[in-house]
């Protein structure tokens, strides 16, 4: 295999081991025959792609052309955002390794992602899902134990990697979850990369058992709630509007918790109490204290992010607002009160908060709304403020002129910095 075939298919080895590092090992340290190595496997894997990206005639294909097209480019349309898939093994010797990829991922990438798999802690803190973000590449990561005899009789623990432009984390574990019992069964990842790339081509792929995997299923709003809001509201009650105000004002928020799990169904939930900007680039709700993740954290203005570590609560260089999840406190740091100095305003989104949220009549998705319609009516109010003013920007004295109550005119000021309504 030339070095070019070798950095496509195989892509990636890296050994992280208690001992010694040690040359990477590859497949052909199995059994053999228990997996495709070498040239076989690249082999196997130009005939997968001929067979699955073939262009037949117009007339082989489908009688009616321009429906086959518009099948063909919405599947692709909607798969454009999957990057990558990976796999990652611990052997019966301790040792972890990246064993294989398509098409490839960074060595900085890739390091990252041997943190968070869970395989180089020896056997603690085991993880079945986790995601997160580096540098605006998402990672879903599904971690199985290898229990029946199977091919993989040298293999402990595996963790089948994703990465992808999107937030979408049910439909990550999903296929994962498909990929994962195919490389149990079959022990080789040929198989696995047919279904990726069936996924990547058209949307959809069959599982060894019964149903199918449909992207399609997997709307990127169900993701955006997915979360319980009533829940993060049910334990902080009208502190939530500290975290409402963080968000609004595009402010770091940092939440420790030592169970990942729990880091990461609370820190989903924050980006959807600004449901009006939709974003939930600002979650990176797993990060370690390395300098390549925080480096990463502090390229943005504002974010969510989720720490393990309980050394976070030092590092207030990392935060404006910290939350310890644990204990259910929510701390402004020194440098943030004056912009987050509450008021009568505030009380009252508190307040609506609170009541939407604990009326066991309404959904999450429906105190989701009624926070949106309050914050829409705000910003509307910032705007007609703005419309106002010169070139259409607020200034502070435009805003002494309304004789706001201190607190409220601080907090609009803020905003409008934050929403890029600001003269500077």
């Amino acid at each position: 295999m030339t070095a070019k075939s070798t950095a496509a298919v195989i892509g990636c080895e890296q050994r992280v081991s208690p001992a010694v590092p040690e040359e990477g090992r590859d497949f052909a340290e199995r059994e053999e025959g228990s997996l495709l190595t070498g040239r076989n496997f690249s082999r196997a894997a130009e005939n997968t792609f001929s067979v699955l990206l073939k262009k037949p005639s117009a007339s082989a294909w489908c009688p009616d052309l321009s429906g086959a097209l518009k099948g063909w480019n919405m599947a692709t349309t909607e798969t454009q955002l999957m990057l990558s898939v990976g796999i990652i093994e611990k052997d019966v010797n301790g040792d972890t390794l990246w064993v294989w990829c398509y098409p490839s991922v960074g060595s900085e990438l890739r390091r990252v992602l041997l943190r968070k798999c869970c395989l180089t802690r020896d056997g603690r803190d085991f993880h079945t899902f986790v995601f997160g973000q580096l540098r605006r590449t998402w990672y879903y990561v599904t971690t199985v134990e290898v229990q029946e005899p199977t091919a993989l009789n040298k293999v402990t623990h595996f963790s089948i990697v994703v990465t992808a432009k999107d937030f979408n984390p049910e439909k990550y574990a999903a296929l994962s979850r498909i990929l994962c019992r195919m490389y149990v069964k079959h022990g080789s990842p040929v198989k696995m990369m047919e279904a990726y790339i069936t996924v990547l081509t058209k949307g959809i792929c069959h599982s060894d058992e019964n149903g199918s995997f449909l992207i399609k299923d997997y709307d990127v709003r169900k993701a955006y709630l997915a979360g319980s809001v009533k829940d993060v509201v049910s334990q902080f009650g009208l502190e939530t509007i500290i975290l409402y105000t963080a968000l609004m004002l595009k402010k770091r928020i940092v939440v420790h918790h030592p169970r990942i799990e729990a880091l990461l169904e609370f820190t989903r939930v924050l980006p959807a109490l600004t449901w009006h900007r939709k974003d939930w680039s600002i979650l990176h709700p797993y990060v370690h204290l390395t300098d390549a993740e925080l480096e990463d954290l502090k390229r943005c203005p504002g974010y969510v992010a989720g720490f393990v570590d309980p050394e976070v609560s030092n590092r207030s260089d990392l935060f404006d607002v910290f939350v310890n999840l644990p204990d259910s406190v929510i701390t402004v740091s020194q440098g943030a009160k004056e912009a987050m100095a509450m008021g009568k305003l505030h009380k009252d989104i508190g307040q609506l908060i609170v009541q939407s949220a604990e009326d066991a009549e309404r959904t999450d998705s429906q105190v989701i709304k009624d926070v949106s319609v309050k914050t829409k009516e705000i910003l509307a109010n910032l705007a007609a403020l703005a419309d106002d003013c010169e070139d259409s920007k607020i200034t502070l004295e435009a805003l002494k002129q309304r004789h706001f109550p201190p607190a409220t005119e601080n907090f609009l000021f803020h905003l409008a910095a934050a929403e890029q309504l600001l003269r500077i």
